[in-house]
């Protein structure tokens, strides 16, 4: 076995033989958007209204009491929450807002901010990439670009389904030379939010292809895409990077990925060819 890809449910990996591949974007793939946790939580931490002691503001003085509970909430939620709309991460922040007696913001209007932000962030990644200046190896996870020209050449059908909008995805995959792997098969958040999501993607794709689970085969980093797939069925790999150098496991997040019920673990793709061995008879 390949120090860098660690089996952790021989029984389901026996069983696979891949045919769909259905990848998440952000840290799966892609590292552009590198960094999103921390704009994210500093953003809950501004919107969220300060707890304060009586007897402070009887003094008059209103000194902050709780930042670390801020943050504490705010790194519980986004670890609780990473892979699925970031809407929904939003709608999670008004109900807090109000809970602590603020006056909460519509969950869109916090996204816009939050995106605003990020976009500060990772846009000359983005503008780096398509002029040239920031290659794509700077901003992938290691192997994976090889990985994709393997299964692209064997035939495989490929997927890629993010909790980020669609047309960023999009425009990112491009930006990355990796979009026409996924010819039309590229799906991001959308404005109905309600009409999108993972769970739903693959189950269009189990159902349209009659697959009985383990010709599908489900890459990602969060804990959604791995728990949707067991879900239906798929067998699940869990990408445990620990974002930017993907060189080892994040130990957290590989907890995270098995408690979600992943069948592998890898740090990044530099393993694909015993990957491959495993997943494609």
């Amino acid at each position: 076995m390949a120090a860098n890809v660690e089996i952790c449910n021989s029984e389901s990996v026996e069983q696979a033989n891949m045919q769909h591949a259905l990848f998440d974007f952000d840290g799966t793939l892609s590292l552009i958007r590198c960094g999103w946790q921390d704009v994210m939580r500093e953003c809950i931490i501004s919107w969220l209204p300060p707890q304060r002691n009586i007897s402070w503001f009887l003094d008059g003085a209103l000194p902050d009491t709780d930042s670390a509970a801020r943050t504490e909430w705010a790194d519980e939620m986004i670890n609780r929450t990473t892979g699925i709309q970031t809407i929904y991460q939003m709608q999670e922040v008004a109900k807090e807002v109000t809970r602590r007696g603020g006056e909460a913001k519509e969950p869109i209007v916090y996204k816009r901010e939050y995106l605003e932000r990020l976009w500060a962030k990772i846009c000359h990644r983005v503008q780096g990439l398509k002029t040239g200046h920031i290659s794509r190896a700077e901003m992938m996870v290691p192997g994976a670009y090889a990985f994709l020209c393997e299964l692209r050449d064997r035939g495989i059908s490929l997927y890629l389904a993010s909790g980020t909008d669609r047309h960023n995805v999009i425009d990112e995959a491009h930006a990355l030379q990796i979009d026409d792997f996924f010819g039309g098969h590229i799906y991001g958040a959308i404005e109905d939010y309600q009409n999108y999501s993972k769970a739903q993607v693959l189950r269009a794709i189990v159902e349209k292809h009659d697959l009985s689970g383990p010709e599908l085969v489900v890459f990602g980093d969060g804990f959604v895409e791995i728990e949707e797939a067991k879900n239906v069925g798929a067998i699940a790999v869990g990408v445990a990077t620990d974002e930017p150098d993907c060189e080892k496991v994040n130990t957290w997040k590989r907890q995270r990925l098995l408690d979600a019920g992943a069948d592998v673990i890898v740090p990044n793709f530099l393993g694909h060819k015993e990957l491959l061995a495993y997943l494609a008879n």
